[in-house]
């Protein structure tokens, strides 16, 4: 027994090696998951091929096992454990699940994909039956049972019922519509699926013990239910006329039954006869329904089953064992009784009245013996054991076959229908033939393969099965390798191939019958080899000659021979004139009488067929005759067989020359020699030395072949080489040929580009001229456009310049203001110092008076000079600020004029710059002024200290003292032409300084010589300072007119440039428009 882990695969084989044949076990499946802990396998359900079935295992994970591909896969993982499986549906790769949540849920096994997910149920399913069709299914649980449409998946119906009455299984029958439903109570009510409507229930047994019904199954052809329960009573229901038609009892050992399955037969149409009882303690037991004969069982106390099931095809049962693995089983390893027909029935006839009480139904089951008791009326069981008569037992010994049958009355079966049962017809066949099913021999001839005789048998004898010539091969193989004689006969495929037709799937039961044949049948055959057995063939045409004369003398006088009209039908066992039923009827009588039978089924089919024969006069016509089907009665022609046995003399018949029937021997297979063996194995030699020869003709041939080949090709190189070189030389022609029309085409089109270019070229002249006026006419917009912004940007320039003067004069006024406001200030200052002064030294003045004025005079002279001096000093510093803002401001009128476009926050920088440079100069010309008044004052402080040092008398200082007093005004109202911070800082700087002469002079004087001043000097002194305004301020404003009135006229001379630009760009804008036209007219006239 092999067993086979699956563990955590997703796929792979079933088994590792071939089960042996006879095992019952084929494999067991165990899954073990970590730590070698074993998953229990749950439920299991077989497709309706009967090839593969689907497991369910605690895990929930969902296998399929295919038997005849050895092949298991994972197709599903639901995370729960199975409570039922169904995988019969209409869409063959699709099955149900039932879990333990409830739910039922729809998967397909190639996808792996969910497909529905159906709800409904409030406690576990139990169980799911489908309807034949595929198209609806009943889910059951222990409280309600419900309908489910699978096209939709939509729940159609439900039936519910009364807490005290329990569901046991809700199923449809097979091949109906019926629905039966079996509860807790016993009863069992059949319902229309269509409609739900109640057609009928079964009448629950009054009589007997209470079953208490757990356990039911259903012929397949819907018609016999069988059902089970806690005893060993089994309950048989016809459903058809709804009675109880038997009750059988299990034995001793079965007090309870947990399950029921039919096993279906190939040739029961259906009915199914053997019924498996599963029991509590684990073992299945097999039984036949009718004779209630225990015929095998499965499973043991040690290792007990928990559930099976069995393939719709009969050949297999899947189990689940109680240590939670898979047992497989083969059905026709565990029994050879059951290909057997049933025995032949016997009546019991019993005493007393008859009566249709179940307890007159009870049958009690037997495992070596049918037994058929009969109740009395008092219930006690009588047993009656079926024996046969003691007398027949000598006559009928001859006749006795294995498995039970008689010959003789086989025979008279035979002759009263005219062919056996096809039901039973193999059964029979093994019987008469004695078949020893030698498994060990037959096992050892196949495995030395094919014969090389047959190797290449496909290309003489085609078949289009592939399994038919695959099981073709292989049996002619091994009667090759049985006897030699096998490998070189030609015909022996034609006697064959009828019995492999129909053996097709039991190989060695259709070796077995070949080789019968040829050892009884075909006696004789061999021992003209190679020429067809001429013996046989004149016993038959003696038996013609003995019963048809005037046919025989035809087929003479035609130049027929028995080997014409006799050996095309025993060569093919008559497979080529007869149908496939006529056949078997014709080897029903052949295998039931003696082998000379055949001889005379021969000359009965030319006796029968004698008038068309009669009027056949060609040779080709016999042939065909004897080689294809003909419009014949098989009955007449066996009645003639079986005449011509009886009524043929012994010294003709070919039962003198033929032995009696030998079967083959059991363990090992006859030696047959009946063949002269020179022949043969010259022959053998003969093929074998025409095979080496046919390898070496074969090797040479390959060998020319690839001469010629490479022959071939070298020549067909050469071929292209020069076909290849022609067609290169015609290319080169053509080359030149179409260069040639080329240039021509080119110099044409040449031609046409320059007349096109030429007057591209006109057309592009007036394009240009139009776009140069355009563009003239544009830049004149332009140019207009810019000096209209021109003009406007200077009246805007004029403007602000406008107001940035008013704002400046402004400014200077303000200044004034400011200046006045000072100088009234320092004059104030003055005027307490002088008098201070006054007081001081009007004594010295007094003193000093004539020294003073003679000094005075001096003095004067030379400020007279030094104002000369200073003021051509004062003039030619304004001219150059003239004509230093002049230029600036030229620059700057045409940087503006060139920088139209720029931002005003640029030209505002300038303008700032240009103001900065502005302060600049008058900050220098400021200092130059102060240098040279600082310059001044050094040389009269110096003139004072050398008065000083002279000590002359206080009148000179008083003269020195008011000199220095003019000289500062001068210098201080003169340095400032245009700028009035500048002239501020400068009036600043001068009160200060004088107002220092005045104190140094005031200090540094001697002892005054009068108290008092005269009124002339100091108004001298006052008229000196108060005439410093009147003086800057005319300064000033001249400064500014003069400036404003040179910023018009360069304005006036900028406007009578732009007039003068604009004259010349209008002339020259004339000029170039003139000029183009008289070009394109000119070019208009050439390529006219």
């Amino acid at each position: 027994m092999q067993v086979t882990d699956i563990g955590n695969k997703e796929e792979g084989k079933v088994w590792h090696r071939k089960p042996a044949p006879g095992k019952g076990i084929l494999v067991t499946v165990v899954r073990s998951a970590q730590q070698a802990k074993t998953v229990r396998f749950l439920h299991v359900t077989f497709d309706t091929t009967g090839d593969s079935f689907l497991a369910g295992d605690y895990h929930g994970n969902i296998y399929v096992f295919d038997i005849s591909r050895n092949r298991f896969r994972l197709v599903q993982k639901t995370g729960q454990a199975s409570t039922a499986l169904a995988f019969n549906l209409r869409r063959t790769t699709e099955f149900l699940v039932a879990l333990a949540d409830y739910s039922i849920k729809c998967f397909d096994k190639d996808t792996k994909q969910l497909v529905s997910w159906m709800r409904g149920h409030e406690g576990a399913v139990s169980s799911i039956s489908v309807h034949s069709s595929g198209r609806y299914a009943i889910t059951t649980s222990s409280d309600t049972a419900q309908l489910w449409d699978l096209d939709s998946f939509q729940r159609k119906r439900k039936l519910n019922i009364r807490q005290s009455v329990g569901i046991q299984r809700v199923f449809f029958l097979p091949l109906s519509n019926t629905i039966l439903s079996c509860f807790s109570d016993d009863s069992i009510f059949a319902w229309e699926s269509d409609t739900l409507f109640c057609k009928y229930q079964l009448p629950v047994p009054e009589s007997g013990p209470r079953i208490y019904y757990k356990a039911f199954a259903v012929t397949r052809d819907g018609k016999s239910l069988a059902a089970g329960g806690r005893s060993n009573l089994l309950h048989l229901w016809c459903l058809d006329s709804r009675q109880l038609v038997r009750v059988v009892q299990m034995p001793t050992q079965v007090r309870t039954v947990r399950q029921l399955e039919f096993l279906p037969d190939s040739f029961d149409g259906g009915a199914s006869q053997t019924l498996g009882v599963l029991s509590q303690d684990g073992v299945m037991r097999f039984i036949n329904i009718h004779t209630c004969k225990l015929l095998f069982h499965m499973g043991s106390h040690d290792d007990a089953i928990t559930s099976a099931t069995v393939s719709p095809n009969g050949r297999h049962v899947v189990a689940i064992m109680d240590n939670g693995s898979i047992n497989v089983y083969s059905v026709q390893s565990l029994t050879q009784e059951y290909n057997k027909p049933p025995p032949p029935q016997v009546a019991v006839v019993s005493g007393g009245e008859a009566d249709h009480d179940s307890s007159n139904l009870k049958v009690k089951v037997r495992s070596e013996i049918v037994q058929r008791p009969a109740k009395t009326s008092g219930r006690r069981m009588q047993t009656k054991v079926l024996r046969p008569p003691a007398g027949s037992a000598a006559e009928d010994k001859e006749n006795e076959l294995p498995a039970g049958l008689n010959k003789k009355r086989l025979v008279a079966l035979l002759k009263a229908f005219g062919e056996y049962p096809a039901k039973y017809r193999m059964f029979v066949w093994r019987s008469l033939l004695c078949l020893p099913e030698n498994h060990a021999a037959y096992s050892s001839l196949t495995d030395k393969g094919l014969h090389s005789a047959y190797l290449t048998l496909h290309d003489k004898y085609p078949i289009k099965s592939h399994k038919l010539q695959r099981g073709l091969q292989r049996v002619l193989s091994a009667l090759a390798h049985w006897a030699a004689i096998f490998g070189e006969t030609d015909y022996l495929p034609l006697v064959a191939f009828p019995f492999v037709k129909l053996f097709q799937n039991n190989p060695l039961l259709c070796f077995e019958v070949v080789a019968t044949v040829i050892v009884n049948w075909c006696q004789h055959w061999f021992e003209y080899f190679p020429n067809p057995p001429l013996n046989i063939l004149s016993m038959a045409e003696n038996v013609l000659a003995h019963h048809d004369k005037e046919l025989l003398q035809h087929l003479v006088d035609c130049g027929v021979t028995s080997q014409l009209y006799v050996w095309p039908l025993l060569e093919t066992l008559f497979s080529e004139v007869l149908t496939r039923d006529e056949w078997l009827c014709l080897f029903d009588n052949v295998f039931s009488n003696h082998p000379s039978f055949l001889l005379m089924a021969c000359v009965a089919y030319v006796i029968c067929c004698r008038e068309p024969l009669l009027l056949c006069s060609q040779k080709q016509d016999f042939e065909y005759f004897f080689h294809h089907r003909n419009n014949l009665d098989m009955g007449a022609m066996i009645k003639e067989a079986y005449r011509l046995m009886g009524s043929t003399p012994a010294d003709l018949h070919p039962r003198t020359m033929l032995s009696d029937f030998t079967p083959l021997t059991k363990g090992q297979y006859p030696v047959f020699n009946h063949y002269p063996e020179f022949i043969v194995e010259y022959q053998s030699r003969e093929r074998e030395r025409i095979r080496l020869q046919e390898m070496e003709y074969l090797r040479e041939r390959q060998e020319v072949s690839e001469l010629r080949a490479d022959c071939v090709r070298r020549q067909a190189e050469e071929e292209a080489y020069y076909a290849q070189q022609e067609l290169l030389q015609q290319a080169e022609e053509q080359r030149r040929h179409i260069l040639a029309q080329e240039e021509e085409k080119l110099t044409q089109q040449r031609t046409k580009l320059a007349a096109m270019k030429r007057e591209l070229k006109v057309k592009e002249l007036q394009l240009l001229d139009a776009a140069r006026r355009r563009f003239l006419k544009h830049q004149q917009d332009l140019r207009a456009s810019q000096i209209q912004k021109l003009d406007q940007e200077i009246s805007r320039k004029m403007d602000l310049r406008e107001r940035e003067t008013a704002t400046a004069v402004q400014d200077l006024e303000v200044r004034q203001m400011e200046l006045e406001a000072q100088r009234k200030l320092l004059e104030q200052q003055l005027f307490k110092e002088q008098e201070r002064v006054g007081r001081e030294v009007e004594e010295e003045v007094e003193m000093r008076t004539r020294r003073a004025e003679r000094e005075e005079d001096s003095y004067r002279e030379l400020l007279h000079n030094t104002d000369t001096n200073l003021q051509g000093l004062e003039e030619s510093l304004a001219e150059a600020c003239q004509l230093g803002l002049e230029s600036d401001w030229q620059r700057e009128v045409a940087e503006r004029l060139e920088r139209v476009d720029a931002e005003q926050e640029r030209k505002r920088h300038r303008l700032a710059e240009l103001h900065r440079q502005t302060l600049a100069q008058e900050e220098r010309l400021t200092n130059t002024l102060r240098d040279v008044a600082g310059r001044k004052w050094d040389e009269v402080m110096s003139t004072r200290a050398q008065l000083q040092e002279q000590r002359q008398p206080l009148s000179s200082a008083d003269t020195d003292g008011q000199t220095q007093m003019r000289i500062r005004s001068p210098c201080s109202t003169r340095g400032l032409p245009h700028r009035p911070g500048a002239t501020a800082a400068v009036n600043a700087g001068a009160s200060t300084a004088g107002a220092h002469t005045v104190t140094g002079a005031a200090i540094g004087s001697a002892a005054p010589t009068t108290t008092t001043t005269t009124p002339r000097q100091a108004g001298a002194s006052m008229v000196c300072l108060n005439n410093q305004s009147p003086s800057e301020s005319a300064s000033t404003n001249f400064s500014l007119d003069r400036g404003r009135a040179q910023l018009d006229s360069s304005e006036r001379e900028l406007m009578r440039d732009i007039r003068e630009l604009r004259q010349k760009l209008a002339a020259r804008a004339r000029e170039a428009s003139t000029v183009s036209s008289q070009s394109v007219q000119s070019l208009s006239s050439v390529s006219q």
